[in-house]
């Protein structure tokens, strides 16, 4: 069996040696590169993303990463958001007070988690509904989040299935104490657009088991 082409697109803002050594260790053959031919036509792409919002956003569009995500998408090509590199698939980001323009694949928010325990880092559980590919055999498992901001709601997640297009398959998780909790968007898996707010590159076993089902679908 060829090993699928994975790039993991590199324009400064990721934690991109772990999630390279990570797909490796799971079977993809990786390049790590900012080339925007790769980055077009790999079998898959990942987007990861560490910083704000904007900061990650302004080095997207530099890079031209925002295009590039545009063009696989629309011709059906796999992306695998992680972290900032999936709350950038939203609309907008809010933090201290500013607001910024995401890559506007899926509607809403990110703004910062309503909890006093921010940032939400460490291993947590998450949610995954039926149906779920990259929690398929890690469905209880825990992996690690570091993030104060979130998506603390999914619009598109109450869309019907009307057959023609299949609703998003949105998996969730809390962040804060018992009695001080929040809500907010842990992955979600929107036909070729996948994305983790959790970092599956530092979460173990369980983190490369649902990098290895991702790889397993390009």
């Amino acid at each position: 069996m060829t090993q699928p082409l994975v790039c993991v697109f590199d324009y400064g803002f990721g934690n991109v040696r772990s999630a390279t050594r990570a797909l490796e260790h799971v079977g993809a053959r990786v390049e790590l590169t900012s080339d925007r031919v790769v980055a077009e036509h790999a079998h898959g792409l990942v987007v990861p993303g560490v910083g704000a919002f904007e900061a990650v956003m302004t080095g997207l569009k530099e890079a031209r990463g925002d295009q590039i995500v545009g063009r696989r998408l629309s011709g059906g090509r796999p992306v695998l958001g992680i972290c900032v590199g999936m709350q950038v698939m939203f609309e907008r980001g809010v933090e201290h007070g500013t607001e910024s323009e995401g890559l506007d694949q899926w509607p809403g928010t990110v703004e910062l988690l309503q909890t006093s325990v921010v940032p939400n880092m460490g291993w947590a559980t998450v949610e995954p509904p039926e149906g779920s590919t990259l929690f398929n055999g890690v469905e209880d498992e825990r992996f690690y989040f570091v993030h104060s901001y979130g998506a603390r709601a999914f619009p598109l997640g109450t869309t019907e299935d009307t057959g023609r297009f299949a609703a998003p398959l949105v998996t969730w998780s809390t962040a804060g104490r018992e009695g001080d909790e929040d809500r907010f968007v842990a992955a979600v898996e929107n036909g070729p657009l996948m994305a983790t707010q959790f970092h599956p590159e530092k979460s173990g076993e369980a983190g490369l088991q649902l990098l290895r089902n991702w790889v397993e679908t390009l």
